[in-house]
């Protein structure tokens, strides 16, 4: 098989499991926080949707040791922060990897879905997180009558 496919596929598998990993550490320190708690969700879809590539073109699918590789950050502020990096270095990734892979098109119309979702959808997200986050000017989360709202 085409080691240059494979390598594309391993990639964005590969970045995929670490979002959701990273994502899941943060719902595991600061609970059911969004948006968080919604684009864990998302980052399942994305791996659902690469997956039948693999099978497609023969390719075995990577395993997934993410949740061991990442920890949750210090704040929900550096969470949200870390969310807004990984969803830009995620749009970059896409944009390299579908110029890499003009000559299958399947693998493009996943792909383009999964830059698409992350520039329309989850980059704002992560750009509303940091924006409550910070709006007590302290990064301590926006508070109403002295409780911490945790809606990002």
């Amino acid at each position: 098989m085409n080691e240059k496919l494979a390598s594309i596929l391993n990639e964005a598998i590969q970045d995929e499991y670490k979002a959701r990993a990273l994502y899941q550490k943060v719902i595991e320190k600061f609970g059911e926080v969004r948006p968080f708690s919604n684009i864990v969700e998302a980052e399942n879809r994305h791996i659902q949707a690469l997956l039948p590539l693999f099978e497609l073109y023969g390719l075995p699918v990577p395993p997934d040791d993410w949740p061991s590789r990442v920890q949750a950050p210090s704040s929900l502020l550096e969470a949200c922060q870390q969310g807004v990096e990984a969803e830009i270095e995620n749009m970059e990734m896409y944009a390299r990897l579908l110029e890499q892979s003009k000559d299958f098109p399947e693998v493009q119309g996943v792909l383009r879905e999964l830059q698409r979702a992350s520039k329309e959808n989850h980059l704002p997200a992560f750009q509303r997180c940091v924006a409550r986050e910070t709006k007590d000017g302290r990064g301590h989360g926006f508070r109403r009558g002295g409780v911490r709202t945790r809606d990002c």
